[in-house]
């Protein structure tokens, strides 16, 4: 009796410690999972209830970063075998972001789950963009960036992730310090899976005298894009040091590769 009584005390006492799991435990895995390129500063709390400062770096020995402002507060429980995430952000996100993590062995899924009306889960200012260095902190992008999501899912076995649903990046009002133009465009960048096959990109001009479009995948050998750039009639002049820095010249365009 006073073995098994032994054991339930420090069971008991375990399971107890597991609910006090300091915040800066699940920071440094975020950290760690990401390259350092984005971190949850002066994370407060515990993993399943905490909050911290959202910064994008540049990675290891960057000296670029950039925070948003406030704190992002997170909730974590237990559903099943999986796990729900709720967090909220007052600057940026709409209302709650809802995630669920379902980690296995050797694969891990995470599913977003559908937000407001139209699917917008929340929006960023451009200017983060600029603490993952290079070539952002160059650029200095102003503008909003706004994602929308019907629903998507990402899964990652043995090292290779597929993704399943669509999402839609907008970058709206887009501008940057290499130019004298108050706004340079806003662009739509569509990403769709099937979960098997390659996710497909596709990247256009909603309006703007600078105009970007291209195409390409992501899939078990990585990223993969093509793209050009290039002025509206009339604005060849003034956007012409912007295009020799976006990509390689071909006469009026300036060529995007990626992978």
């Amino acid at each position: 009796m006073t073995r098994w009584l032994v054991v339930a005390v420090a069971l008991g006492a375990l399971l107890g410690g597991v609910g006090y799991v300091p915040a800066a435990w699940l920071a440094g895995w975020v950290s760690a999972a990401s390259g350092e390129r984005l971190l949850l500063a002066d994370a407060r709390g515990t993993v399943w209830n905490g909050s911290a400062v959202l910064v994008l770096t540049g990675g290891p020995g960057s000296r670029d970063a950039s925070a948003l402002p406030g704190r992002m507060d997170w909730r974590i429980r237990p559903q099943g075998l999986a796990l729900q995430v709720a967090a909220r952000h007052a600057c940026c996100l709409n209302g709650t972001l809802q995630l669920r993590v379902a980690p296995g062995v050797g694969t891990v899924r995470i599913d977003l789950l559908p937000g407001a009306a139209g699917g917008a889960q929340g929006q960023w200012p451009a200017s983060w963009l600029a603490g993952l260095g290079t070539p952002w902190n160059t650029l200095q992008p102003g503008g909003a960036l706004q994602l929308a999501s019907p629903g998507l899912t990402l899964e990652s076995a043995q090292g290779r992730w597929r993704l399943s649903g669509r999402a839609e990046l907008s970058l709206d009002a887009f501008s940057s310090r290499l130019s004298t133009l108050e706004v340079l465009g806003s662009y739509r960048l569509s990403v769709a899976g099937a979960g098997a096959e390659a996710a497909t990109l596709t990247l256009r001009t909603s309006h703007g005298p600078l105009l970007l479009s291209g195409s390409g995948e992501l899939g078990a050998g990585g990223l993969r894009f093509r793209g050009s750039a290039s002025a509206e009639p009339g604005q060849e002049a003034v956007l012409n040091n912007l295009l020799n820095i976006i990509g390689r010249r071909q006469g009026a365009q300036a060529l995007i590769a990626i992978g």
